[in-house]
């Protein structure tokens, strides 16, 4: 391990590079954008004009602030505030271009909750959706910047104990839809629309485990077409519903993949669709008149987000695991925009692995180190969610690996997205030992193909991927030197009765109910159940403030590990389920690398005798 020192080593540079994330222009003044980027170390919400390439930062916050949009006249930016990262707070606003402090506003006369939904409207109200374990969630219509509501204060359109959120509402402010999981399933939620007297207008239900999304009302005036993502088939593919009309049309786009999202051109002709295809994501423009499909953006690599323009183009922040993201145009793909800073060192491009797995294909993305020879040492770093997936896209954390002479897997497993319902729902069969019986046979297999060394095995992952980590070590003992968990879910029930509202609607509809309704599926997939089996050395990364992965749970784990003479470090950082301190950031990959240095060699034995 390189120690801190200057010049500083790729794989530091790499964290402290400036991020930048995709920015949100105004609806009715397209040369006025707010964008989250680096400011000082830490991730900020900035005001930015495209025209003049000018960045404002608007906020100070020390722990960071990164949820932020800017309302359609451009004239306000909205930015949420929490306490160090725990996802319960207020928004804020304050004038375009400010500096941090200047003129903030909290222009909601609502207590503190959970964000399920901002929306802005043209005659200066809001939707807002909030949520909270006491109630559910609560779907506010609020005229904002007023001392005083008096009789014109928030009217609320929507209230249910369980989760549902706020997200599209209509170019006129007449119609908002909603996402729902009345039916007691919010991993396939249905559609609400609602008239702002909160008067329903039009329900889509699938059923069946089958989910919808609301992907944004067409921009136009009297236009009351809504974009849908659905799962009607064995993958998820795209519809417009006229909500007024009640008339469905499917949009079908030819194109082989698992659609991600979509988004309406401002001349609500065209949409701009994101196909996730073997662990890539490229984007497509469709003419919705024609059904003529253009691919847009770069064909390598992975597009993590875009936004389309009114003149055509398409914002893009596009990465590569051998190339840093950047935000870029669709034309010529020239960079937009540059966050402070030295730019981050590339790294490795990823190869792809194909394993016939207990469920099917797997897909795995490895990369390799520059220097020393197979079979490499390997960290197994297991992705968070369950319900994304690992892509072609930069890590700074895999980078690291790489650059201290490790290999990196990472395995698509069932309950990963891009690979159709079927295999993103499969991990419902047992979870846990599901994601890791493909991880496993993953790992044999280059094991055997002899890539991989059996004996210099390490099972990393952040989240659900430290969850992961944790359950492996406790049921595949045999197959790990050692194990790094960030924020993982240790104690399923414990981590059920402190977890936000959300996720425990989230755990009912992955299990079939509670803990208290279905004890034995809790208990077969906690960690802690399996505690006394685990062997290898352990770290564990907390934050004290998080409202996923609550500190609580993560205790009981360690203090049993501990009672049982088990090797376990820990590290405990003031912030919430992640760190958007560069400084936090870099120590904890710091801790990580050290412990697992100490604990499993990069280079193999000498023989002996």
């Amino acid at each position: 391990m390189t120690e801190p020192g200057w010049p500083r080593p790729p794989w530091e540079q790499r964290f402290r590079a400036g991020r930048v994330l995709l920015p949100t222009w105004a609806l009715d003044n397209p040369d006025r954008a707010v964008v989250v980027m680096t400011d000082e170390g830490r991730l900020q919400v900035h005001s930015w004009t495209p025209s003049s390439g000018r960045a404002i930062v608007a906020t100070d916050r020390a722990a960071g602030t990164t949820l932020a949009t800017i309302d359609p006249s451009g004239d306000w930016v909205w930015w949420f505030d929490d306490s160090d990262g725990d996802e319960h707070g207020t928004w804020r606003r304050q004038p375009f271009g400010s500096t941090p402090g200047r003129r903030v506003e909290t222009p909601i006369d609502l207590p503190p909750a959970y964000p399920r939904g901002l929306l802005l409207n043209r005659d200066g109200t809001a939707i807002i959706g909030r949520g909270d374990a006491s109630y559910g969630t609560q779907i506010h219509w609020v005229p904002v910047g007023r001392s005083g509501y008096g009789s014109d204060g928030p009217t609320l359109l929507y209230a249910h104990p369980l989760w549902a959120a706020a997200r599209a509402v209509s170019h006129d402010g007449r119609l908002v839809a909603i996402e729902h999981s009345e039916h007691g399933d919010s991993r396939h939620p249905s559609i609400r629309v609602l008239r702002r007297d909160g008067w329903p207008v039009a329900d889509l239900d699938d059923g069946g485990g089958r989910g919808l999304w609301a992907l944004g009302f067409a921009p136009a005036p009297g236009d009351q077409r809504l974009l849908v993502r659905h799962e009607r088939g064995g993958t998820p593919k795209l519809l417009l519903w006229d909500v007024e009309r009640l008339i469905q049309r499917p949009v079908e786009i030819g194109v082989e993949g698992e659609i991600g999202s979509a988004w309406w051109y401002p001349d609500a002709r065209h949409l701009l669709v994101s196909v996730d295809h073997h662990a890539r994501t490229r984007l497509y423009r469709v003419d919705l008149f024609s059904g003529a499909v253009v691919g847009v953006g770069p064909v390598e690599g992975t597009a993590d987000d875009a936004v389309t323009r009114p003149d055509g183009d398409v914002w893009i922040l596009h990465s590569s695991a051998a190339r840093p993201p950047a935000v870029i145009s669709s034309r010529g793909g020239r960079e937009l925009l540059t966050a402070p800073g030295p730019a981050a060192p590339p790294s490795v491009p990823v190869q792809d692995v194909w394993v016939d797995g207990p469920g099917g294909r797997i897909h795995a993305l490895l990369r390799t180190p520059r220097t020393g020879a197979a079979p490499y040492p390997v960290v197994v770093k297991v992705h968070g969610g369950p319900t994304i997936h690992d892509s072609d896209a930069f890590s700074p954390a895999a980078a690291a690996w790489v650059d201290h002479g490790w290999a990196v897997l990472e395995v698509n497993y069932r309950g990963s997205t891009g690979y159709g319902v079927g295999w993103r729902d499969a991990l419902e069969q047992k979870v846990g030992f599901t994601e890791l019986a493909d991880v496993a046979a993953v790992h044999d297999h280059l094991v055997a193909e002899g890539v991989v060394d059996a004996e210099r095995s390490v099972l990393v992952g952040r989240s659900w991927g430290g969850y992961l980590t944790l359950l492996g070590l406790g049921t595949q003992p045999e197959r790990w030197a050692a194990g790094v968990a960030g924020v993982p879910i240790a104690d399923y029930v414990a981590a059920y009765e402190d977890e936000m509202g959300s996720l425990q609607d989230f755990d009912r509809a992955l299990f079939g109910g509670s803990p208290d309704e279905v004890p034995d599926a809790y208990r077969e997939s906690s960690p802690l159940t399996y505690v006394d089996a685990v062997r290898a050395p352990v770290f564990i990364s907390a934050g004290e403030n998080d409202p996923r992965c609550p500190f609580r749970q993560i205790l009981n784990y360690v203090e049993a590990l501990r009672a049982r003479g088990g090797t376990v470090e820990t590290h405990v950082y003031d912030a919430g389920h992640a760190s958007q301190v560069d400084e936090e950031r870099v120590t904890q990959m710091r801790l990580e690398l050290d412990f697992v240095r100490r604990h499993v060699p990069v280079a193999p034995a000498e023989p002996t005798g």
